[in-house]
């Protein structure tokens, strides 16, 4: 336990929306030494979708949750029929609902990310310095690394290339 005081400890902070400050291969070699192999296989395993053990199965929960939310707002926006999700959060339903219809789906994404991000802080709690915080620290750090790949110019510019390509065939007929 003493190891996991100054790794955690000197971990950067995470916070939704900035750049990750170190990528997951770096974590996992700040933990290697730190946290008992049991734990340390574990954290090479976890992915978003993980399932398995106390503080992950409790996100998979919520994250089951989400992804049912979203796929159901989705298809309802697309005009399909679609069944309710079973299970359903007000929190989750109201951030979905705004991310779906967010004025771009960068801003959408963001939204997500925050609610994440929220959920895995209380998932954590005053879990400061055991495996809540460390497995609570790797999930953000995902999340994060996910979104390094959003490139809101980059989009822009396929997107309007897209378009322009539309408008030709369009005007074309």
């Amino acid at each position: 336990m003493a190891s996991y005081y100054y790794l955690i400890s000197s971990l950067p902070m995470l916070r939704a929306g900035d750049a990750p400050p170190l990528d997951y291969a770096a974590f996992l070699d700040q933990c290697q030494g730190a946290v008992s192999d049991r734990v340390y296989r574990s954290l090479e395993e976890l992915t978003v979708r993980s399932e398995d053990g106390g503080f992950v199965s409790r996100w998979a929960a919520f994250y089951r949750v989400l992804q049912g939310e979203l796929t159901y707002q989705r298809r309802v926006k697309r005009g399909e029929s679609c069944a309710a999700p079973n299970e359903r959060d007000a929190a989750v339903t109201q951030t979905v609902t705004a991310a779906v219809n967010a004025k771009d789906p960068l801003e959408g994404e963001r939204l997500l990310l925050a609610l994440e991000f929220d959920r895995l802080d209380e998932l954590v709690g005053l879990h400061s310095f055991d495996d809540c915080a460390l497995y609570g620290y790797a999930l953000k750090l995902q999340l994060l690394e996910r979104q390094r790949v959003f490139r809101h110019d980059e989009g822009k510019a396929a997107f309007d290339t897209l378009l322009g390509q539309v408008r030709q065939q369009i005007f074309s007929l």
